[in-house]
């Protein structure tokens, strides 16, 4: 007689066996080495303090070593290489205690080890270089600025601020021509401003990125266009494309509506202004920055339109038209997906 399948101890050898493969992956710890991430200073809300990493708003850690399960760092480098995973570590002085002027010591084994992303990921750091940092706390002073506006290129403009001076927290050293609030107004703001006030947040720039706006809102104003500006369109446009450094090489580019992006350009100009625009390299300009490789929406940007700054700062030649978007895809070249696209 056939005896009975016994599907409980079936079940149970089963189960036992599965408990061990967890159990195995679970004591099995591996290691992965990042090769740099980058931690930045957080934005603070006293705005008389300056923090910063020797005057720089960020600072390079190399070499973190990441321990843990075997499944957990196998799932962090499969994500890191797909892109999924983007590690980003800001420093709260505040939450720290450092809210006094001075220097001021960071473990960073320390930092990397209590931050809420390497917490998720079930990881230990095991170690990182550099292991210490300086933060520098700064006391600022507040004073009286002048409102100054520029263009895109840094170039000073024929325009003003109802209000010419605002109240901001600078240096203390800080004193003649430091002290100026600078306006940064694209093609189409100064456009704007030909015809109604543009409202703005002036600002000041602490040390190379490190950027700090005027609490209050000045309202921008622009002369009208002179006469001798004429109504011209620039038809055949060249169209030149650049990613961040952490996208370059990673994606290409596809722009969905190409016949739009290069189109008619309607501008007001002089001759000697046509002519310049229509010899540089490129006439419209699609910059893309890292944020759009993480986006879930539709990826669409604003065209830079690429005049020559000297007639720029001149006032001879303006755009005459509502700047175009560019819709576009960002494709990646590691696989044949297509991760942002319009639609997705």
């Amino acid at each position: 007689m056939v005896g009975k399948i016994n599907y409980g101890k079936i079940l149970l050898v089963i189960f036992l066996t599965v408990l061990i493969w967890v159990w195995a992956d679970l004591a099995l710890d591996e290691e992965h080495t990042i090769p740099s991430i980058t931690i930045s200073v957080a934005k603070s809300t006293d705005m008389s303090l300056w923090v910063s990493f020797n005057e720089e708003p960020a600072v390079s850690v190399d070499n973190v070593m990441l321990k843990g399960p075997a499944s957990k760092i196998r799932d962090v480098r499969r994500r890191l290489n797909d892109g999924s995973l983007i590690l980003r570590f800001f420093l709260d002085a505040g939450q720290k205690g450092m809210v006094n002027p001075g220097e001021y010591p960071l473990d960073v084994l320390s930092f990397l080890r209590q931050s809420r992303q390497i917490k998720d990921l079930g990881l230990t750091v095991e170690s990182c270089k550099p292991d210490k940092l300086s933060v520098n706390v700064v006391k600022l002073a507040k004073k009286s600025l002048t409102v100054k506006c520029f263009d895109e290129n840094g170039n000073p403009l024929k325009a003003e601020s109802k209000q010419t001076k605002v109240d901001m927290f600078v240096p203390g050293d800080w004193d003649g021509e430091a002290l100026t609030a600078r306006v940064r107004l694209t093609r189409s703001e100064v456009e704007q401003a030909r015809n109604e006030a543009v409202l703005k947040k002036p600002y000041i720039e602490l040390a190379p990125g490190q950027i700090r706006e005027a609490a209050e809102t000045v309202e921008i104003t622009a002369p009208p266009v002179e006469d001798r500006l004429s109504e011209r369109i620039i038809t055949g446009a060249k169209l030149g494309i650049t990613l961040s450094p952490t996208l370059l090489g990673k994606y290409d580019v596809e722009v969905e509506n190409l016949p739009e992006v290069i189109g008619g350009i309607t501008i007001r100009v002089t001759p000697e202004a046509k002519r310049a625009y229509e010899e540089m390299r490129y006439q419209v300009i699609l910059e893309i920055d890292d944020e759009y490789a993480e986006s879930t929406e539709p990826l669409k940007k604003e065209l830079i339109y690429n005049f020559p700054p000297d007639y720029v700062r001149k006032d001879e030649i303006i755009l005459n038209q509502k700047p175009v978007e560019a819709r576009f895809k960002l494709i990646s070249l590691s696989s044949t997906e297509t991760p942002k696209s319009k639609g997705d």
